[in-house]
């Protein structure tokens, strides 16, 4: 109970209290001070194969990834809204992945990318989360993965499928982080992205791929056309509706089809 917060005797406290009033052992274990609600959340979670992160376990992953400690918030709720809209309307066996863009810098991109991630895994989805940002990439300080090597060096054959790690809290959720940051990121994209995201596609259902903001260059662009779908980020009174029009346009013509927008309100 409770991830070892409890030992044995504890635990027959808790029964002979449970017995004594007819409580439900949660409570008895309230009752006794012994454990809390966040405790029996998670005891319930990992019966029911629901993984996520307790407040006191912030040292795993960034607090901003809402999902891993707040998922019965109405913010992570509107997210399996957008999971559900993606699982119905594009992720299938001929579509497993998925550009994330956005006009600007700090747009919430990168946020979106790793809360869908961790949402899509959650639901039992093998999910791959791709940091393609490889000028400014931010998912290994998310997931608190310094150091190493990422996409950059698979793409340029320095590295192998080796470099994508296994996040422990969330048994379906894997990242392939940005790597080293190359002096020729597009040269990089357009020469390697395709075929390995083929060899991908036959080991995850579901693969996110964050990407530079669309001012930063046409990197977005290409991935969104490699995947053939993207989904829109835009934060609330920052991002233009003509700089989102433009963007949808731009992806139709590369023939990516946007599949829905996000308005991030943060």
């Amino acid at each position: 109970m409770s991830a070892g917060k409890i030992s044995l005797s504890n635990v027959e406290q808790i029964i002979t209290l449970q017995k004594q009033k007819s409580l439900r052992f949660g409570d008895a274990g309230k009752e006794l001070g012994l454990i809390n609600d966040d405790d029996i959340q998670k005891a319930l979670s990992n019966q029911f194969n629901f993984p996520f992160l307790a407040a006191s376990e912030e040292q795993q992953l960034n607090k901003e990834l809402i999902a891993a400690y707040q998922p019965f918030s109405a913010q992570v709720e509107a997210l399996r809204a957008v999971r559900e809209e993606l699982l119905q309307r594009w992720f299938n066996d001929r579509h497993k992945s998925l550009a994330i863009v956005s006009p600007s810098r700090k747009e919430g991109r990168s946020f979106m990318a790793a809360n869908l991630a961790i949402v899509f895994s959650q639901l039992g989805e093998r999910t791959l989360l791709i940091d393609a940002d490889l000028r400014q990439p931010r998912q290994h300080v998310l997931f608190k993965q310094q150091g190493g090597y990422g996409l950059s060096d698979l793409l340029a054959g320095r590295g192998d499928e080796t470099v994508i790690t296994r996040i422990p809290a969330f048994r379906d959720l894997s990242i392939l982080k940005a790597g080293t940051v190359p002096p020729n990121p597009i040269d990089l994209i357009h020469r390697g992205l395709t075929d390995r995201l083929e060899e991908l596609q036959t080991q995850f259902d579901v693969i996110l791929i964050d990407t530079p903001a669309v001012a930063n260059g046409i990197d977005a662009q290409i991935i969104a056309s490699i995947c053939g779908g993207a989904l829109m980020v835009a934060r609330k009174n920052k991002t233009r509706l003509q700089s989102l029009q433009l963007l949808n346009e731009t992806l139709q013509k590369k023939g990516s089809q946007c599949l829905t927008s996000i308005l991030a309100n943060f």
